[in-house]
């Protein structure tokens, strides 16, 4: 009876084992994060999948996360040539006095590569040359019609992302009224403007100097263009762009891939720039924690 009931145990602990029941150790549990921003969202970048949530589809401001979709509808355009050269206008220049805007210091009359405006807005957050890209991708017979046309051509690339907590009013975020979006909407935005190897390439870039052409045909070297993101380098983080304003706080749009693991996201209306910070390096490493 007892050789009976030990070979009894011995089968049962080999049918255990083969089934792998016991090979395997409980995961560790991953503590979710607190952050100080009131919305922010996180996905793998690789499959899509939601990794963290706050007040993910709740409208907030956007600041200059706006200029986001900027370059995603100027690289959208068919037939694009980033060294297609266009001149910088008397409009630009009136527009940024008239609404203080942050300007990558682009002169009047100087011709500057829509290669080079890309990065002036993506990396020194120039509301000229969001402007200048807005003005020469839109159409109509004036600087208002194309600037209007070109938002509408962002409101309408919104839709076709599934952006459906989201509308433009400015190619630039200084708010008309009517300028939101969500930090689940912008991820997806992020995630689809990543897909471009140019935009890739400008986002993670950390300073970038242009040689623009004067009006009399000479080679004006500009001032080094600094990325406003200081978290590049940091854990993989490869982009996307800040914003902040007054109502709007502190926001981020963010990337990061290490070691084969890519997670994106965005938070909104942080109450500071080092909290801001905060968040997000929270979420970065949260993230590769819960992909592993």
């Amino acid at each position: 009876m007892r050789v009976r009931r030990a070979a009894a145990v011995v089968l049962t602990t080999g049918a255990v084992l083969a089934s792998g029941a016991l090979t395997a150790a409980p995961a560790q549990a991953v503590t979710t994060p607190s952050i100080n921003a009131k919305g922010g969202f996180l996905m793998n970048s690789a499959n899509g999948q939601t990794l963290f949530s706050k007040s993910a589809d709740t409208k907030r401001l956007t600041a200059s996360t706006t200029k986001v979709m900027t370059a995603k509808v100027v690289l959208s355009q068919s037939n694009l040539n980033l060294d297609t050269k266009v001149t910088i206008k008397k409009e630009v220049s009136n527009y940024i006095v008239a609404k203080g805007a942050s300007s990558a210091n682009l002169i009047v009359g100087d011709k500057v590569t829509v290669r080079q405006l890309l990065y002036g807005m993506m990396l020194k957050s120039g509301c000229d040359a969001a402007m200048t890209l807005a003005d020469k991708f839109g159409t109509g017979t004036t600087v208002n019609a194309r600037v209007k046309s070109f938002i509408g051509k962002m409101n309408t690339m919104a839709k076709s992302l599934g952006m459906t907590n989201t509308h433009f009013d400015s190619f630039d975020g200084i708010s008309n009224g009517s300028n939101y979006s969500t930090p689940r909407d912008l991820t997806k935005l992020a995630r689809s403007a990543m897909g471009s190897s140019t935009f890739k390439t400008v986002v993670k870039t950390k300073s970038y100097t242009a040689k623009t052409i004067t009006k009399t045909g000479s080679t004006r070297t500009m001032a080094a263009w600094n990325n406003t993101n200081t978290l590049l380098g940091w854990n993989g983080t490869l982009g996307v762009k800040t914003g902040s304003g007054t109502e709007a706080k502190y926001c981020l749009v963010f990337a990061a891939t290490l070691n084969g693991e890519s997670v994106i996201g965005t938070v909104l209306t942080a109450s500071s720039e080092a909290n801001r910070t905060a968040d997000v390096k929270k979420l970065i490493t949260y993230g590769y924690a819960r992909i592993s």
